[in-house]
């Protein structure tokens, strides 16, 4: 049976894609990075590998004889007192694994890439055809993923069979680092959102997009981007959606624009000048949220015949995980 690698395999979404593949009957090699938190692959019958995908030796090794492979190892910080680790994983860890797929032969690649990788549209939804237009709003988590998707799509230009997803939010089950996104909820949950601030949020579910990464090895086309999105909902009704499954009372006030930037940016220096812990909201990430983008699926459901389920069904499936692993 022809082996499929995952690289990032025991993080959020790298689980989730691992799980969806055996599921289809598939044997899978999960490529962890040294020390991971290997809980969300206890129980799932897969071949590990440990590979830092820095290390171009290491990440031939790991890939060879590798059918197919979905690269999903990266750094998820929207902050970090040093951001040096974060450009290697992200950009030239993908240029290693990259280049070792071509020498492998890999014949089927799928890079997982961000919306924030893209640009955002003057008017109307946001597609793939959009040009990365944020550079006033990038913090080093999106720089990096936007160069990485370059970089793929450079490769896929020179003849890689490879495609790029470009996943929203991701929540469900097995958050359990937890990223960026499952703090937004986890704040929610805590009681630590006093007041509500203004923007968008786009969201999927974890599940919907793994299968958006399956349907992309599918029937994706070669150097095509392809948006995993399921619902753009404004920062007011996701923490009113979270609140209604938490059976909590949601916060009273909203926050104008303008405050709710000067707060981040305070956040934000707290962590640069004092306590060098990541805050809960970045002055960037404050900034591009209120630009209130919207990512079109149309593409990926359009092509590949991705498919996601209600948003409460998986604010709700979040907030049971949560409660269910005591980070509540």
């Amino acid at each position: 049976m022809s082996i499929v690698a995952v690289t990032g395999a025991s993080g959020f979404v790298g689980s989730a894609v691992v799980r969806a593949l055996i599921s289809s009957g598939r044997s899978v090699r999960a490529i962890v990075e040294p020390g991971a938190d290997l809980r969300n692959l206890e129980g799932v019958n897969v071949e590990r590998v440990t590979c830092d995908v820095t290390d171009a030796q290491q990440t031939r090794r790991a890939i060879s004889g590798a059918s197919s492979l979905f690269h999903l190892a990266a750094i998820y910080k929207l902050w970090t007192p040093d951001p040096a680790p974060i450009w290697r994983v992200n950009v030239e860890g993908t240029t290693n694994v990259l280049l070792a797929a071509r020498a492998e032969n890999v014949q089927r690649i799928v890079h997982t890439s961000s919306i924030m990788a893209m640009g955002i549209a003057e008017r109307g939804d946001t597609d793939e055809s959009v040009v990365f237009n944020t550079f006033d709003v990038a913090g080093t988590y999106t720089m990096t993923k936007h160069v990485s998707e370059r970089i793929a799509l450079r490769f896929a230009e020179a003849g890689l069979p490879l495609v790029v997803v470009n996943p929203s939010m991701p929540f469900g089950p097995g958050d359990r680092a937890p990223t960026p996104t499952g703090r937004t909820l986890l704040t929610i949950l805590r009681d630590e959102v006093p007041a509500i601030g203004r923007g968008m949020l786009s969201v999927i579910d974890v599940d919907d997009c793994a299968r958006g990464h399956l349907l992309a090895e599918e029937r994706g086309r070669t150097g095509e981007r392809y948006v995993l999105n399921a619902h753009d909902v404004t920062i007011a009704d996701f923490v009113h959606a979270v609140c209604r499954a938490a059976d909590k009372k949601p916060p009273r006030f909203e926050v104008p624009g303008p405050i709710g930037v000067a707060v981040a940016l305070g956040m934000e220096a707290w962590a640069d000048h004092v306590s060098q812990q990541e805050p809960r909201l970045t002055y960037r990430e404050a900034r591009f949220s209120q630009r209130a983008p919207r990512f079109s699926n149309a593409k990926a459901v359009r092509e590949l015949g991705l498919r996601t389920r209600p948003l409460d069904e998986t604010i709700a499936r979040s907030v049971a995980w949560f409660r269910a692993e005591g980070m509540v």
